[in-house]
């Protein structure tokens, strides 16, 4: 089911898709991925292997995100992607909420639903423990 119509992507160049984009384009260049490290740990020092993998991980992570938002942006039967699409598939397939973006209303909190045998084995460990 391909669809001729492009997507247009407001607030991102254009240019060919499924091409790694050159270091100026990229939404993660090494100088952030470095400030982001010494933010966490002003220490930490990357090698030059691992900053690569890590912004060719983010840059995958991006493009099927963009990818899967444009797929829900088609369903929709639209030819631009919105924030609705990537919040939706973030929160669906990665269990993320971005929040600022979108709607303000407050998101409820899921707890997560705990099986019997969980149950069971929780009491069994809460037994064992006040021996």
């Amino acid at each position: 089911m391909a669809n001729s119509n492009p997507i247009i992507v407001k607030g991102l160049p254009s240019g060919p898709a499924g091409r790694s984009s050159p270091e100026g384009t990229q939404v993660l260049s090494k100088k952030k991925l470095q400030d982001l490290v010494r933010e966490i740990d002003p220490n930490e020092q990357l090698d030059e292997d691992v900053e690569e993998m890590l912004l060719q991980i983010a840059d995958d992570f991006i493009e099927s995100v963009v990818t899967a938002a444009c797929q829900l942006a088609r369903h929709r039967k639209s030819n631009t992607l919105e924030v609705k699409d990537v919040q939706l598939h973030l929160e669906r397939q990665w269990n993320m909420w971005i929040p600022g973006y979108g709607s303000d209303e407050i998101r409820p909190f899921k707890k997560a639903c705990t099986t019997e045998a969980h149950k069971q084995r929780m009491a069994l460990i809460r037994k064992t423990t006040k021996k």
